[in-house]
């Protein structure tokens, strides 16, 4: 086995090359990572492994955007497992074709899944949390959601709870990265 070929296949994180966003190699680790054998992924888009298509679309514009700029792109997002559980991932991307980002790229993908478990939300939580992140106070997501602001109240205490957050800008730090 050449070098270059076990530097990739025993990467110790997930690496994939993609072309137009659609596997066409990845390693051992993408597999383990995503659930299956990395014989099974080429030719298998992307976006199956987004919560939603919604996010794939997203997200690839959000990246495209940079990678225009920089040819890299990196953050931290929800994934989506081939058995269907959803999890942090760690991503980041390198084009090797600067003038069309997603033409052919090398990409790597990090569980987080240890260190950033997956909070559920109820509904109800979920539409506080992403109006508690766009700066309304408890007032007025009441006023907006047809609540008092008690029950608001107690909605964010749940979600300081279910975060582990001690104050609401440690709360809006954890959700920031969140899709909601």
């Amino acid at each position: 086995m050449q070098i270059k070929e076990l530097a990739f296949d025993h990467a110790p994180v997930g690496l994939a090359v993609l072309e137009h966003r659609i596997i066409r190699q990845c390693n051992q680790q993408f597999a383990a990572i995503f659930g299956d054998t990395p014989e099974t992924y080429p030719g298998v888009p992307l976006a199956r492994f987004y919560p939603s298509i919604e996010d794939y679309r997203r997200i690839g514009e959000r990246s495209l955007a940079i990678m225009r700029k920089t040819e890299r792109y990196a953050d931290e997002r929800v994934m989506k497992r081939a058995d269907g559980t959803l999890f942090w991932c760690r991503v980041r991307g390198q084009s090797v074709t600067p003038d069309t980002p997603f033409q052919r790229g090398v990409w790597s993908f990090s569980d987080l899944s240890e260190e950033r478990p997956l909070v559920p939300l109820t509904q109800r939580e979920r539409e506080v949390a992403i109006l508690t992140c766009r700066g309304l106070t408890s007032k007025e997501i009441g006023l907006e959601l047809g609540l008092s602001y008690r029950t608001i109240e107690v909605y964010r205490a749940r979600l300081l709870e279910k975060f582990q957050a001690r104050k609401l800008a440690e709360l809006v730090a954890k959700l920031s990265g969140m899709p909601l």
